[in-house]
């Protein structure tokens, strides 16, 4: 029978196989004293997991929790890798085992007679050293490399090919990283955050002892539309509208002390400022999405007016932490030092020129960028130059200077981000370290999570805080009050 015409996949086998039996040769029939040495002890250590289970009896010892984790999850994950290997690869795909010729008798061991594809002592090491390191990384490097180094064995001793240990290899590893999504590993750096206090009021269908601050002309117009919602949807609401010389603190406190539920519609400025009169009386908090960014509405699950309708005739409330500047300003959101409160205070000005928020906005970066300077100031008590300073209420997103959303609200922790300036080639260095995923090894980017944190200065600097200018100041003392504020709404617990 003629043979069959050789494919593109037969000749890609036929290739591989003939490389995986010259770098066989290579390896096996290497005259090197330092493998006659150390390859054929290494290679019966690894025996039935002889090795693996004696270096997880040691981790198990080391009084160590990460390591006692990787010992379990090691032997877990060498254990399923065995079965895998042995009764199904090798049963799937049969091999034979090279030729032994050419391997010096010092390295030589008795030939296996199972099969050769995959090399199961390869799989093993791999199992064990990914599954340790899943849970210790320090310690997962350093059996990474015995495990490399039994797969040479392997080689080295006559007992397999090299694709079988690569193979072997990549099943181990495989295994270990299904196991890591069946069963995460901890993260010991991880903050432990309570569950949410949430309180369930009596239904209130109509709006009943609700008292709302609206500013009108928030968001460009947004808020009369607000106003109009909430007459239709809590026509038992009062709405107090803002005029241009109110006396926003006066209204605030007046509303709080004769209403059951205070409310407010407006940007953040305006919420923060309502926000401190509700904790003052203990009410909870109806906040209307009706300025620009709306971040903390929408933080606390209240982005649309029907979603804080929803809530308030559910009676669903829950409480957010909330931050106080020097004990006497109330901040929901973010504050920031350096370019950031300069960039408030121009794109103010140029608004008020009545130049469009986007070109205003352009304008008021392509100033600060031209003539902002580093700010000289103690964050608690080490001395720094600040280019970008951000703090917000809980922790923002992931590491980056430039921060994301929140998840929680409640979680206690003030999230200070800053790039200190002064440093060479600053700009490449953050850029690369931030493609890289390596933002926290920067010596530019420095970030803190605490509860309190305080800045100082021998000369004032200006405090920006929930997207207004804010004042100067030479000591400014950031604290989160836990809980403190009770909202209506769905929020991100």
């Amino acid at each position: 029978m003629p043979r069959s015409l050789p494919t593109p996949l037969r000749t890609l086998n036929d290739g591989l196989t003939d490389l995986d039996r010259r770098l066989f040769d290579a390896v096996a029939e290497s005259p090197s004293p330092l493998l006659d040495l150390t390859m054929r002890p290494l290679s019966s250590a690894a025996d039935h997991s002889k090795l693996w289970v004696l270096i997880a009896a040691g981790l198990e010892s080391s009084g160590s929790l990460s390591m006692r984790r990787g010992a379990i999850r090691g032997l877990a994950t060498l254990a399923v890798t065995s079965l895998v290997v042995n009764q199904g690869f090798k049963r799937v795909y049969p091999r034979n085992r090279p030729l032994s010729d050419g391997v010096p008798l010092s390295r030589l061991r008795r030939q296996p007679t199972s099969n050769s594809f995959p090399s199961g002592h390869s799989a093993s090491a791999a199992a064990f050293a990914i599954g340790v390191g899943l849970e210790n990384r320090n310690a997962g490097y350093l059996l990474a490399g015995l495990a490399g180094a039994v797969g040479l064995s392997r080689v080295a001793t006559g007992a397999h090919f090299p694709g079988d240990v690569l193979a072997g290899f990549a099943v181990g590893a495989g295994v270990a990283i299904a196991g890591a999504r069946m069963i995460p590993p901890v993260d010991d750096s991880r903050i432990l955050i309570p569950g949410p206090t949430t309180e369930q009021l009596d239904p209130n269908p109509d709006g009943a002892g609700l008292v709302v601050v609206l500013n009108p002309a928030s968001g460009d117009g947004t808020g009369a539309r607000v106003a109009d919602e909430l007459r239709a949807s809590l026509p038992a609401a009062e709405i107090v509208e803002l005029d241009a010389d109110d006396d926003i603190d006066s209204i605030a406190a007046d509303a709080a002390a004769r209403a059951d539920f205070l409310g407010v519609a407006g940007g953040d400025g305006t919420v923060a400022t309502v926000a401190r009169y509700a904790i003052g009386a203990d009410k909870p908090l109806a906040v209307f999405p009706g300025g620009t960014f709306n971040h903390f509405a929408r933080d606390i699950g209240a982005a649309t007016v029907a979603a804080t309708v929803k809530s308030i005739q559910d009676g669903r409330v829950a409480r957010v932490d909330a931050v106080w500047l020097n004990d006497d300003k109330l901040l929901l959101n973010t504050a920031s030092i350096g370019a950031y409160p300069e960039f408030v205070r121009a794109r103010t000005r140029y608004q008020r020129r009545r130049i469009e928020r986007p070109t205003a906005t352009m304008h008021a970066i392509l100033k600060v960028l031209r003539n902002s300077a580093p700010v000289n100031v103690r964050i608690e008590g080490r001395p720094t130059t600040v280019s970008f300073f951000f703090l917000g209420n809980s922790v923002y997103g992931a590491p980056s200077f430039l921060p994301g959303r929140r998840s929680r609200l409640d979680d206690g922790v003030l999230d200070v981000r800053y790039l200190e300036d002064g440093h060479r080639n600053a700009t490449t260095r953050l850029l690369s370290s931030w493609i890289s995923g390596r933002i926290r090894n920067s010596k530019v980017y420095r970030e803190l999570q605490a509860p309190v944190v305080t800045i100082e200065s021998d000369e004032p600097f200006r405090v920006a805080h929930d997207g207004e200018a804010g004042e100067l100041y030479t000591r400014a003392r950031f604290r989160v009050a836990y809980r403190e504020l009770r909202v209506f709404g769905k929020s991100m617990l």
